[in-house]
């Protein structure tokens, strides 16, 4: 077995996202006279500040997420956005599998990381077993746990990732996808100014 962090990686981030929504949302105002090179910050600033967000729909964002099974779960809920993952259907984790190391690792201790391991060894010894004796990978998939990696592309346009940083970043939200998601709220406030930048961790 190997354990492994959770990441993410961008796959497509939008280009000129700012110039694109002043486009959309000055459409509504009847505004394009006023719009130059350098009105899309100031006008997207307006636009959150009114809590007029649709116009920010129109400007989409590609990731990829390595995470575990339970993140996964979670993070599809947010139906707003359209996903890939990868299958224990059809992927054969017959050879050495990987899991996510959890954000309590240091916390837990000697005793607690000792325990998960090992059920994990167990699961990777049986699964292979099960897979050896005529198991379909789909079949063998019913031992599989919450801490298995997973691979996973999103798509969702900028109001639902707002949306879903609002949420998953929040102190409510559980620990090991609060950590992801704070993490890649970062790299979007870096790459997209503005449409993050009143969405923090509390």
């Amino acid at each position: 077995m190997k354990i492994i962090d959770q990441s993410w990686e961008w796959i497509k981030a939008p280009d000129n996202a700012l110039l694109h929504i002043e486009a959309a949302g000055r459409t509504c105002y009847q505004s394009d006279s006023e719009l130059t090179n350098k009105t899309a910050e100031k006008f997207v600033k307006m636009l959150l500040k009114r809590g007029h967000e649709t116009p920010i729909e129109h400007v989409s964002a590609s990731v990829k997420i390595i995470t575990n099974r339970g993140v996964s779960h979670e993070l599809v809920r947010h139906r707003l956005a359209s996903y890939s993952q990868e299958s224990t259907r059809y992927v054969n984790y017959s050879g050495e599998m990987e899991f996510i190391r959890p954000v309590w690792w240091d916390e837990w201790g000697n005793e607690n990381r000792w325990s998960w391991e090992s059920a994990l060894k167990t699961v990777e010894t049986y699964y292979r077993e099960m897979i050896h004796d005529g198991s379909r990978p789909e079949q063998a998939r019913e031992i599989l746990p919450n801490s298995l990696k997973t691979e996973i592309v999103m798509t969702a346009n900028l109001r639902e990732f707002r949306h879903i940083f609002k949420l998953r970043c929040s102190k409510a939200a559980h620990p090991q996808i609060r950590a992801l998601m704070l993490d890649m709220l970062d790299g979007f406030k870096k790459e997209i100014p503005v449409i993050f930048d009143d969405i923090g961790g509390e």
